[in-house]
């Protein structure tokens, strides 16, 4: 696996001192990817697990359903490309995509025209599960504790699925958000798993591309370290989806949907 982290020659500063050391920095390389000899998109990520980017991607991006419908991803022919084989009874619908992809941009369209547009492709979730407050709040713990490339270099997010009773099933990192969550969405993918039953805790912020991605994955539970936009709270009062916020425990805040019980237990 590629590394996610490179060392620099740095000049540390610190008051009146100097000090000239190495620092790791997260690596940051583009991931193009082709459907089918069309080129898609490009993502700027960090090297390893592409192969769970990619589907994750291709997932949350409405392309596919299930992993069933890829035939094949190169990722050895040429570097930095995933070379995407769709199933022969799964082609790609160009058209819907360009469409989906211009409004899920933040290209101009209102917040109600966006999540209407979304909201036709990926139904509200239906029954939320519930889940209790000790869980939520020994979350981050578990996260942090997992997150092995943002103790080396600092600058890395990560996205960790959680079963309803607090067990760290997947975790993966990134130096973008989004593909953070695309990471852990292709390995639910991979693993068959039913992520209607988890919750998503995210490592920064939370906005309406990622409460979108998490819909498009069914996930009824999103938990963020930090803040959550406007249109991330309007979407998951739409989507019918629980919205927690500043997750900094022992406190927390419950934006949508509250079906967080109170007990300690």
């Amino acid at each position: 696996m590629p590394p996610a982290s490179r060392p620099y020659p740095i000049t540390h500063i610190r008051e009146t001192d100097r000090e000239k050391r190495n620092d790791l920095v997260a690596v940051e390389e583009p991931l193009q990817i082709i459907i089918d000899g069309r080129p898609l998109a490009v993502l700027m990520r960090t090297p390893g697990n592409d192969q769970e980017l990619t589907l994750g991607f291709l997932l949350t991006e409405g392309i596919i359903t299930d992993a069933a419908q890829v035939k094949s991803i190169d990722l050895e022919s040429r570097d930095n490309h995933a070379l995407v084989f769709l199933a022969d009874n799964h082609p790609c619908d160009w058209q819907k995509l360009t469409r989906h992809l211009f409004s899920a941009s933040s290209c101009g369209l209102c917040g109600k025209a966006t999540i209407d547009a979304i909201l036709q492709n990926h139904p509200p979730i239906s029954h939320p599960p519930k889940i209790s407050e000790h869980i939520i709040r020994h979350a981050p713990e578990q996260l942090r504790s997992a997150q092995d490339n943002f103790q080396s270099t600092g600058g890395i997010h990560a996205s960790g699925i959680f079963s309803l009773t607090g067990d760290l099933l997947i975790l993966h990192e990134d130096i973008g958000r989004h593909n953070a969550l695309d990471k852990v969405i292709g390995s639910a993918l991979q693993q068959n798993l039913d992520l209607s039953q988890t919750f998503l805790l995210l490592s920064g912020r939370i906005s309406f591309e990622l409460m979108q991605k998490s819909l498009a994955a069914r996930i009824p539970i999103i938990a963020g370290i930090s803040a959550p936009s406007s249109l991330a709270i309007d979407f998951a009062k739409n989507s019918n989806q629980t919205l927690i916020g500043f997750l900094r425990p022992p406190t927390f805040n419950q934006y949508t949907n509250f079906t967080i019980g109170s007990s300690d237990h």
